[in-house]
């Protein structure tokens, strides 16, 4: 192996933990209600969480996966192929921001009150370190962290549409 290809591998991984921890940045800073649901459904019921994100996310991956292998051809089925994969993705790691934020509150910091992005970034950090771990980070830590993450946003969702007043 070549210093160019150790290079790429590593540049690649550190790009995808950049990319997580923006996306926990972004998530916390658009939608700063939802993350602090999304936090309540991993302290209230985890598991159900992750029960909850596979059993709708998986079947919409699946099917997605299937529209793209037989109806490569057409370019309105890829544009529905890529969305049933996709969305739940970007779902699964806007409702992981509250897990991001909930490791961050156990790691307090003086300057949380002032400036609580800090929280998320410090979780995230730690969160995304988890997944380097070979094996069990990258096929178990990252895949239930979005699984549990679009289990989270969905319930996070329902919460808020509960609250609203009629």
């Amino acid at each position: 192996m070549i210093m160019a290809d150790v290079l790429k591998i590593f540049l690649l991984v550190v790009g995808a933990l950049i990319v997580f921890n923006s996306y926990w940045l972004a998530g916390q800073a658009l939608f700063p209600r939802m993350v602090e649901r999304s936090s309540r459904q991993y302290v209230n019921r985890p598991i159900k969480t992750l029960l909850l994100g596979l059993i709708v996310a998986g079947p919409l991956v699946l099917m997605g996966l299937a529209i793209l292998e037989n109806l490569a051809g057409n370019p309105l089925m890829n544009i529905f192929g890529w969305s049933f994969i996709l969305i739940p993705a970007l779902l699964g790691v806007l409702g992981s921001t509250g897990l991001a934020w909930k490791v961050g509150c156990g790691l307090p910091s003086p300057e949380d009150e002032g400036q609580p992005w800090l929280r998320v970034l410090r979780g995230g950090t730690v969160l995304s370190f988890t997944f380097l771990l070979p094996f069990v980070g990258w096929f178990v830590v990252l895949p239930a962290t979005v699984v549990s993450g679009f289990g989270a946003a969905i319930l996070a969702i329902r919460e808020a549409r509960r609250e609203v007043p009629a």
